[in-house]
């Protein structure tokens, strides 16, 4: 490999890192709901890319700025719905029931979008586009660098919520011992809808985070997310948060150099293979979870 195609790998590769961080925020929002009630939302990335299109609602009259905050507030509102609708109002003793409501949500949201836009890319503000960073022969996308940035505060602030507040205290306890949380008070609903609303927030964040660095929204990101978010979520480790910021990383980055050497329309395929190699040689993810008390 001669230099300059060391050098597009690298720089491939520094994108895709920088880039996964997006995948890490829904693979995070995947984790905060499988930890609390072992169960999977499979309409989490559709309401996400959703949340980002409503923001553009104020994307005429607001600082750009705003707009990725009004999609982290929608995302908290969708969050919370999609936790009464798909979850709250259904038995939970019945895994099939709650995971195929979520899956009639998936296609109820995607359908919504692609109706209401007529199917067209919606074109998303992005933050400081054009002054790149130039470090040596590579150079760092500002955009990019803004996702990754952000992100890492969003993450930061997560781990702080959970370790260092009464909510993340109960969403801990109810997500280990929920019997046991329960007799000491702790309302298991309110927890659970607490949980939707967070990773709502994350969720509308990822959407508006992708909507910036890819500069527009599209109905068509609602299956990568979604297949994504999941991915982490499996390679992270189930429950495991930590893992699931790793992760996403570690499929950014692979995305991107696979699509660097094979072509994008090879890109996936390798994609699913990593997870399948993490299925057959490491089933527990990179941070499995611990061994149940006897």
């Amino acid at each position: 490999m001669n230099y300059n195609n060391l050098l597009d790998l690298s720089q491939s590769l520094i994108d895709g890192v920088l880039f996964g961080s997006i995948y890490a925020l829904i693979g995070i929002g995947f984790t905060l709901i499988f930890g609390v009630m072992n169960k999977i939302n499979l309409s989490y990335a559709a309401a996400s890319v959703a949340a980002a299109y409503v923001s553009l609602l104020i994307v005429q009259t607001a600082p750009p700025a705003l707009v990725y905050v009004a999609a982290a507030l929608v995302g908290g509102v969708l969050g919370a719905l999609v936790y009464l609708i798909c979850f709250h109002l259904l038995p939970l003793n019945k895994p099939l029931a709650t995971l195929m409501s979520t899956v009639g949500m998936l296609l109820l949201i995607d359908e919504a979008i692609v109706h209401i836009t007529a199917g067209m890319p919606q074109n998303y503000p992005a933050m400081f586009v054009g002054a790149n960073i130039d470090i040596g022969p590579l150079s760092l996308r500002s955009d990019l660098l803004f996702v990754f940035g952000f992100g890492c505060l969003v993450m930061i602030g997560l781990t702080l919520l959970l370790k260092r507040t009464r909510l993340g205290l109960a969403t801990r306890a109810v997500s280990q011992q929920p019997v046991a949380a329960q007799l000491c008070g702790m309302s298991i609903t309110g927890t659970n809808m607490s949980t939707f609303v967070i990773a709502g927030f994350l969720g509308g964040t990822a959407g508006a985070m992708a909507g910036a660095a890819i500069g527009v929204l599209s109905p068509l990101l609602t299956l990568p997310l979604t297949v994504k978010g999941l991915v982490v979520t499996v390679i992270g480790g189930l429950g495991s948060i930590p893992g699931a910021i790793i992760a996403g990383l570690v499929v950014g980055g692979a995305e991107n150099l696979f699509q660097y050497l094979r072509g994008v329309s090879e890109r996936d395929i390798y994609v699913m293979l990593l997870l399948f190699a993490f299925l057959v040689f490491r089933p527990g993810g990179l941070f499995p979870p611990p061994a149940g008390r006897d």
